[in-house]
């Protein structure tokens, strides 16, 4: 192989050959009296060491990372209601019935003397279907109706009326419901069912959010608003159990609510009813999905 210089000019494609780096020198030290010289070996190259993690520690780095780049919320807040939650049928029926008693078909004035006009329906369904609606919240919300138990109330009732078609007592039982007459004029529908919204909204919207159960990565806390007092607890061994089996209060009236049963782990076990928690099937989705994380694994939402 022929060597060129680099700065004359050759045609492409001509072999050059390339200088060798020189070599580190050896460098000698001045020893001592008395002392043989020391000779020290030239300095070593230094080399990048690229370590490849094993399958299942990049695995759970990979996961680690995708739940730091997560947009999800980083706590589930959970409020407990009363079970006076569930009137929210009373108050709606009764407006609907006030309308009704106004501007609906039958809807007539009657001259109560003084001048006086009162607002009146001449149908009777109208106070029929309010009281039953009313006799029906009270019964949902102070009998519990679980599981099998509201399987069978239900075949029960169709039990009774398949019966009643059968032996002919429908013509009769319908004979004594006509002779059934309800009649309340606009402003009791309008007074009554202002009086349950207002207690209503007080103790969904105010009362119950006085305590709550705050969950995050690794910790839950039940929060105190009045004395500002909290605990917690750490969500390692927790045991989180959703209760929806009630037809009546948590299906037919509940908008989607449940029952949640807390149980820690640890020295001392306890265990937490949350009752009447509002879309409680994404509540505990996230909640799983929380007390799965440590609180090093999320960064928070990207603001």
């Amino acid at each position: 192989m022929s060597t060129v210089s680099p700065n004359a000019p050759y045609p492409a494609g001509t072999p050059v050959q390339q200088p060798v780096a020189a070599a580190p020198p050896v460098v000698y030290t001045q020893p001592a009296a008395g002392q043989p010289p020391m000779v020290l070996p030239p300095a070593a190259v230094p080399q990048q060491v690229i370590v490849e993690p094993a399958g299942e520690t990049a695995h759970e780095a990979k996961r680690a990372e995708q739940r730091k780049q997560e947009k999800a919320p980083n706590e589930v807040v959970i409020f407990s209601h009363s079970n006076f939650f569930y009137w929210w049928p009373v108050w709606a029926c009764g407006y609907i019935m006030a309308i009704l008693s106004r501007f609906g078909p039958g809807a007539t004035q009657i001259d109560m003397g003084g001048g006086r006009m009162e607002w009146f329906n001449t149908s009777k369904d109208l106070g029929v279907i309010f009281t039953l609606v009313c006799f029906l919240v009270i019964m949902f919300t102070n009998v519990v109706v679980r599981g099998l138990a509201s399987v069978v109330v239900v075949l029960l009732a169709v039990l009774a009326v398949v019966l009643s078609l059968y032996f002919g007592w429908w013509e009769q039982l319908a004979t004594w419901f006509s002779l059934i007459s309800i009649h309340m004029n606009m402003g009791f529908y309008v007074c009554f069912s202002t009086m349950i919204f207002i207690v209503w909204f007080v103790s969904v919207f105010i009362y119950d959010r006085l305590n709550y159960w705050r969950v995050t990565p690794g910790q839950m806390t039940h929060d105190f608003l009045i004395g500002g007092s909290a605990k917690s607890y750490d969500t390692r061994g927790m045991v989180f159990e959703k209760h929806r089996n009630d037809l009546f209060r948590h299906w037919i009236i509940g908008l989607g609510s449940g029952d949640i049963e807390i149980s820690t782990m640890g020295a001392k076990r306890e265990t937490f009813a949350v009752p009447n928690v509002l879309f409680v099937d994404s509540k505990v989705a996230e909640i799983q999905r929380l007390i799965a994380m440590q609180p090093d694994e999320f960064a928070g939402p990207t603001p």
